[in-house]
């Protein structure tokens, strides 16, 4: 097969989300495959799919979310699930200390699966609901240290907005697959933030002419 025939082929990559219940796997997975978001938490059993088709570059890409539940931590499927992925991405709630503190025992067990393998995945830390900054318990320093310290690509996502979910699957895409992704293609999967616009005419007093309230009374004289 050429190289031009290759390119046309669509390449499929399996991504695995890991961490912690309520840490927003699957309102990341939902908002990425199917734009949505949903208000009501409804915790995974065991393993859900999703399916999204990107364009890196030049290539067509399918990418396999796969979306594990909290509670299979320790559990005898999760060696199951994670392997054969392309990559995997730790993620955790930047409002709850517990969902960042377990990463490590869930990075070990990445580990242990691939002990013994040539090929390792690509493991990315994701940091999730930015938009509750005002909330947010793990310092900005603790999500840097704990990447570098792990060599992992580091990304801060928000699955309730939007913000920046496109651009980190296809920046941990790209990284996968040896492509760099350009500015202006980073600039096209940002999400257009929607403000209204109030007339103020409308909802503001109109000024007086006069600084001065003038005040007409009227005597009414009864004979």
């Amino acid at each position: 097969m050429s190289d031009s025939e290759e390119e046309s082929t669509d390449k499929q990559l399996k991504i695995v989300l890991i961490g912690d219940g309520s840490s927003g796997k699957t309102s990341l997975a939902t908002r990425f495959a199917q734009e949505q978001f949903g208000k009501q938490y409804r915790q995974t059993v065991g393993v859900d799919f999703f399916l999204k088709r990107l364009m890196i570059g030049s290539r067509n890409v399918t990418v396999q979310v796969w979306d594990i539940g909290g509670q299979t931590l320790g559990g005898n499927m999760l060696d199951k699930y994670i392997y054969g992925a392309n990559g995997i991405l730790l993620i955790y709630d930047i409002t709850n200390y517990n969902s960042f503190e377990n990463l490590e025992d869930w990075l070990d067990m990445v580990r242990k699966v691939y002990k013994n393998q040539e090929k390792t995945p690509f493991i990315a830390l994701v940091a999730n609901k930015v938009d509750l900054e005002h909330q947010r318990v793990i310092k900005y320093e603790k999500h840097v240290k704990f990447a570098q310290d792990n060599a992992l690509s580091s990304h801060f996502i928000s699955a309730k907005t939007g913000e920046s979910v496109t651009i980190c699957f296809q920046k941990i895409t790209a990284d996968i697959l040896g492509i760099k992704v350009s500015k202006a293609e980073e600039d096209q999967h940002q999400p257009v933030v929607k403000a209204e616009i109030l007339n103020h005419k409308d909802t503001l007093p109109m000024p007086s002419s006069s600084s001065k309230s003038i005040v007409r009374t009227a005597i009414c004289s009864v004979q």
